[in-house]
């Protein structure tokens, strides 16, 4: 596997960034990838270790020794069909994904574990560059139609494998481009949409059907998907959460997704520059420490925010990893993002209790309280605020990135779908069927917010299970999730 002790020769690289008072002034992507030949010696450092934890710690069980193997070797074609085994779209998840096979990966116990994600992203740009990723057309037609209801990374998977299989698909999509959270959730400077595009006009030249501004359930009625013999929904979860306190509807409070959305959009369309929200010459805070906190930070300095305050509820993790998530685990750690580099004051332990606004109910400062976790056993942990800790932050916009409830619940009340516990689609992981016939969900609209990685893997999941409904058996692959670490 590799070279021998090519973990011991070579030291971890991955692609550099451009720097921060250059890659600002832009929306761009912004990396400068390794020299091809860098690139095999870090396939290399894979060391062939008895068990390939990495297998286990990715959701989409990639063949990652293998394709270390072949990159090591020169065979980057080959090494792109084993890549593509797993992975519909290994260049959404070489740039957005956060990793966990490498921290599952063997070599971390000792050293820095294999660049894997920068090594995919490598292996699916060289496909592109060289022509080798190809519409894959099916050779004849079951005759069975199936109606996939949101065009996100869980929507596109089932569709490409339901597809080669002979179904004819067909994707709606309630926004004006196919891509979903791809396409206007996630920053340019992430994800450039190109990336997108070339990917969508494959699945085109496959066969599949894309339906865009159509919102099932809106403007297009639900008693139309009786004209096909199965429906997957995968819309996401979209309902953005708030914070239920005084001042929450000022001008000024704004839903991270919202900010997020209206940038990407208006640099495809100059008209809607209009439409942006602003953060130019504002102090910016954002209310939540997740990637969707990092995008807004990222932005609101490409806009020339004033200043940008980061907000994190929680308490500070530990540089190195904690002894309560042992490798392979996926570990509670400080991790710091490239927008985090560009420029942001990060605080933890912070409660919000007050947007203050003026007589015109723009918002103009935050009052906060510095809190601490209490333990308590049986019970959820509870928060303690500390007396006397309570703070003025001037803010003239507040940038609400605390995650998602679940899906929109229109769609599943017309079709008379349960919901679980957590408000999401209620189905099995065993067959990703809903109460109703026919009717299938995947990605985030039945686990609840998650991962691209994921959506990928329960995209392709469905497909086999949908396949296996109308056919009585499938070709399609089907990967056991128990396998997964900590699943």
């Amino acid at each position: 596997m590799g070279e021998l002790g090519g973990f011991k020769k070579y030291e971890r690289k991955q692609e550099g960034n451009v720097a921060v008072r250059e890659r600002i002034k832009h929306y761009k992507e912004f990396t400068k990838p390794l020299h091809i030949k860098e690139q095999q010696k870090q396939g290399s450092r894979c060391m062939d270790c008895g068990i390939p934890f990495c297998h286990s710690g990715c959701p989409l069980g990639n063949l990652i020794p293998d394709f270390n193997d072949l990159i090591h070797k020169g065979e980057w074609k080959q090494a792109l069909e084993i890549l593509h085994a797993t992975n519909n779209f290994p260049e959404f998840t070489g740039r957005l994904c956060p990793a966990p096979c490498e921290q599952a990966c063997v070599l971390g116990l000792i050293d820095e574990p294999v660049s894997i994600e920068n090594i995919e992203k490598s292996i699916v740009e060289k496909g592109f560059e060289e022509g080798w990723i190809v519409p894959q057309k099916p050779t004849k037609r079951t005759g069975k139609t199936i109606a996939i209801i949101g065009s996100g990374p869980a929507g596109l998977a089932a569709a490409q494998q339901l597809n080669r299989v002979g179904h004819s698909v067909v994707v709606f999509e309630r926004d004006d481009q196919i891509g979903g959270l791809l396409r206007y959730g996630i920053p340019n400077f992430k994800l450039e949409k190109e990336i997108i595009d070339r990917r969508v006009d494959i699945l085109k030249e496959e066969g599949i059907e894309f339906k865009t501004n159509v919102n099932v359930g809106v403007n297009y009625p639900v008693a139309s998907l009786k004209n096909f013999d199965a429906v997957l929904l995968s819309g996401g979860a979209t309902m953005s959460r708030s914070i239920p306190i005084k001042g929450n509807e000022a001008k000024g409070v704004v839903q991270a997704m919202d900010f997020l959305t209206r940038q990407t959009k208006a640099l495809f369309d100059e008209k809607l520059q209009k439409n942006i929200i602003d953060a130019k010459g504002k102090n910016v805070i954002v209310i939540g420490g997740g990637d969707t906190g990092s995008d807004c930070i990222g932005t609101s300095n490409r806009q020339g925010a004033k200043s940008v305050t980061n907000f994190e509820i929680m308490s500070k993790p530990p540089s190195d990893r904690s002894v309560k998530t042992p490798w392979p685990f996926w570990p509670m750690q400080l991790k710091t993002s490239s927008s985090h580099d560009e420029g942001c004051d990060r605080n933890w332990l912070v409660s919000t209790k007050e947007f203050l606004t003026n007589d015109k109910g723009e918002l103009y400062a935050l009052k906060t309280v510095e809190v601490s976790w209490k333990t308590i056993p049986g019970r959820r942990p509870q928060i303690i605020e500390r007396e006397g800790s309570e703070k003025i932050w001037p803010c003239d916009l507040a940038l609400l990135a605390l995650g998602f409830t679940g899906p929109d619940k229109s769609l599943p009340e017309q079709l008379g779908l349960e919901l679980d516990t957590r408000t999401n689609i209620k189905a099995s992981v065993k067959d990703y069927k809903t109460n109703i016939s026919g009717i299938f969900t995947a990605g985030d609209m039945r686990r609840g917010q998650s991962l691209i990685v994921w959506a990928i893997s329960e995209g392709r999941q469905a497909a086999h299970h949908i396949d296996s409904y109308l056919m009585g058996a499938s070709r399609l692959p089907l990967k056991d999730d128990n396998d997964l670490i900590g699943a």
